[in-house]
C-alpha cells in the first residue's frame, strides 16, 4: 500500500461516517456537553472527555458523579466497569484490521477508536474491503465519528440553556437504537438472529442477576454462547 492509496482509504472512511453514522453517535454525545456543563466544568473538559473516553455512559458517569459529589477513585472504578463491554468488540474487530508487521502501538489506536457505531460499521463493511485498506478505512471512520462527536458535545455545552432536558436524554439513546437496527440489518445467518432475539429476551434476567454495570457483559457471554450453539446444531442438520 502507497501513502496515496491509505489516503483514499481513509477518505472512503471518512465519507461514509459523514454520510449519517458520524451524527448518529455525534448527537447521542449532544446531551453529554450539557451534562459536562452543569457539572461545572469548562467546554474545553467537555470536549477532551469525548476524545479521550469515547463512550458516552462513561461520560454520564464522569458527570453525574461529579455532580453528586461520588470521589474519584470511584468514579474510576465506575467507568471502567462500563467500559468492559468494548473488550470483546475490540478483540473481534482487531483481526480484521490487522496488517504483516503491524506494530503494537497502531492496535492500541485501534482499540482506542474501538466503539459502538465504529465497531458496527467496521465489522459490516472491512470484511468486503482489501486487506491492507482495512485499516486506513476503519481509522478515516472513527476519526471522522470522533470528530463530529467532539463539535456536538461542544454544541450541547454550549447550548445547555436552552435544550429541554427530555430532549437531550432522548439523543443518548440514539446510539443504542442505530446499533441494535444496524444489527438487524447486518444479520444474515440463523445465530445472528437467535443472537439478537436472546439479546432482548435476557436483557433484564441479566440486569437483575448481574447488576446493571456487568448486564451487557454476561449477556454477551451467555447470549452469544447460545447462539453459537444453535448455529453449529444448525450446520450439523
Amino acid at each position: 500500500m502507497t501513502l496515496q492509496s491509505d489516503f483514499l482509504a481513509a477518505w472512503r472512511g471518512v465519507r461514509d461516517a459523514l454520510a449519517y453514522p458520524a451524527w448518529i453517535v455525534g448527537f447521542s454525545l449532544f446531551g453529554v456537553g450539557s451534562l459536562a456543563r452543569d457539572a461545572g466544568l469548562p467546554a474545553g473538559a467537555a470536549v477532551l472527555s469525548t476524545c479521550l473516553m469515547w463512550a458516552a455512559p462513561a461520560q454520564v458517569i464522569l458527570f453525574a458523579g461529579l455532580l453528586s459529589g461520588a470521589a474519584l477513585p470511584a468514579l474510576a472504578v465506575a467507568i471502567c466497569v462500563s467500559s468492559l463491554r468494548f473488550l470483546p468488540m475490540t478483540m473481534s474487530i482487531l483481526p480484521l484490521v490487522r496488517r504483516p508487521g503491524q506494530r503494537w502501538p497502531v492496535q492500541v489506536a485501534v482499540a482506542h477508536f474501538v466503539a459502538v457505531t465504529a465497531w458496527v460499521e467496521g465489522m459490516r463493511r472491512l470484511p468486503s474491503l482489501p486487506v491492507p485498506e482495512r485499516l486506513p478505512y476503519f481509522f478515516g471512520f472513527a476519526s471522522a465519528c470522533m470528530g463530529v462527536s467532539a463539535v456536538l458535545t461542544l454544541a450541547g455545552y454550549q447550548l445547555v440553556r436552552v435544550l429541554p432536558v427530555a430532549l437531550a436524554a432522548a439523543m443518548l439513546m440514539l446510539t443504542p437504537l442505530f446499533f441494535t437496527i444496524a444489527l438487524m440489518a447486518s444479520a444474515r445467518a440463523r445465530q445472528d438472529w437467535t443472537a439478537i432475539g436472546l439479546g432482548f429476551a435476557l436483557a433484564p434476567v441479566a440486569t437483575t442477576f448481574a447488576g446493571r454495570d456487568f448486564d451487557l457483559l454476561a449477556l454477551g457471554l451467555v447470549g452469544g454462547t447460545m447462539a453459537y450453539v444453535v448455529g453449529r446444531m444448525g450446520r450439523r442438520a
